[in-house]
């Protein structure tokens, strides 16, 4: 007898695309933003106490008020915690404090973790890369601190206090987590400071200080670009913009070009605010309080030096402002209009468009923009 052998016939293209594609799907679907993913921006309120929480509708080009956090006390500067889960909010009234408040992903509400003494009224607070440590520069105490964060996110004691030159305003870790530098409006300089990300302290570096001029700028803010190639320090008394080459190995700056915010016939006193780049680092926005408006300048990739692009009109007194991680949008808040703004940015030239206007709270003066899934 002759054995037949069955052997089965090769699928045709048509039967292999419909076995893959429930497969396909499921990895589109992975691959994609979830269903709930959303931006939450955060507004303090100094004067009315509070936190304005509001959606992100970049579709619409919208902000949708969600709710307010009534907070019990001067509500100022704020920082968010790297993994997105906490929102830390300073308190410039006594008894002088900072909440942690814990974001609700699904609705961007945020619940009270706790409260931890700050060592003084504090211009600037940020947390470091781990998340287990909280900077703080204090503008009418001239001293940085450091507290540390619990476990839950929830920040504690005070750790270490170090006086400064007058008038700290503003105090952040570098990409490395290896290096802090801090402002001192007063003193017109930057203090450098090595940092122990496990022990949470600071220990003085050399050089210790990188001198601003001319003399009364105000170095207020700062920001480093991705590369930590470039620092752009924005100084408050005389409007401008120093960038300086930062060396990532040993922690050192050089200055190497001063620009301003200032627009073209401005009269008047200089009072500049924020200082932001966009995410993919080809723009930088400053603040500017007496003309109201936002400055624009092209980032030069190759040097990190600027081109001034212009200003734009936002809301009166703009103290804060931020820019979303899309690089679509700028939001920024009006001290003295009790209102944000939220500017679409031009994506051919990066500079801010006509804004919509959302009421906040009393004296809105900084912004915090979170996405999360």
């Amino acid at each position: 007898m002759t054995a037949v052998l069955h052997t089965r016939r090769p699928a045709g293209p048509h039967a292999r695309l419909a076995r893959l594609a429930p497969l396909a799907a499921l990895a589109l679907a992975l691959a994609a933003p979830g269903a709930g993913a959303a931006t939450w921006v955060y507004v303090s309120n100094a004067d009315s106490q509070d936190v304005s929480v509001f959606e992100l509708d970049r579709n619409a080009g919208a902000l949708k008020p969600v709710d307010t956090t009534a907070l019990g006390g001067m509500a100022m500067p704020m920082a968010v915690s790297p993994d997105k889960k906490v929102l830390y909010v300073a308190l410039r009234s006594q008894p002088f404090r900072v909440v942690s408040l814990a974001i609700d992903p699904a609705s961007g509400k945020l619940r009270k973790l706790g409260e931890a003494p700050l060592a003084d009224s504090m211009a600037n607070i940020d947390t470091d890369a781990t998340g287990r440590w909280l900077f703080a520069a204090s503008y009418p105490g001239h001293k940085i601190t450091v507290n540390s964060i619990g476990k839950d996110g929830a920040v504690g004691a005070v750790q270490q206090l170090i006086p400064t030159a007058p008038h700290a305003h503003a105090i952040h870790a570098d990409a490395a987590n290896r290096h802090v530098l801090a402002t001192s409006l007063g003193g017109d300089n930057l203090s450098a400071w090595r940092f122990d990300a496990e022990t949470g302290k600071l220990t003085a570096h050399e050089p210790a200080l990188t001198t601003v001029t001319p003399e009364k700028s105000g170095p207020r803010h700062f920001v480093w670009d991705k590369a930590q190639r470039s620092l752009y320090l924005l100084n408050e008394l005389d409007a401008s913009v120093h960038v300086m080459a930062y060396d990532k190995e040993r922690g050192t700056l050089r200055a190497v070009q001063r620009a301003t915010t200032l627009p073209a016939g401005f009269a008047g006193k200089p009072w500049a605010a924020d200082i932001h780049l966009s995410p993919d680092g080809r723009t930088l926005y400053a603040s500017e309080r007496t003309s109201s408006t936002l400055s624009s300048f092209r980032v030069d990739a190759a040097t990190g030096q600027l081109q001034p692009l212009g200003q734009v009109p936002t809301e009166k007194t703009p103290r804060g402002f931020a820019v979303d991680s899309s690089g679509r949008f700028l939001i920024a808040a009006g001290q003295e209009s009790h209102h944000v703004a939220l500017h679409p940015i031009d994506p051919a030239t990066g500079i801010p468009g006509a804004a919509t206007r959302v009421p906040a709270g009393k004296n809105p003066n900084w912004v915090e923009i979170v996405d999360l899934p």
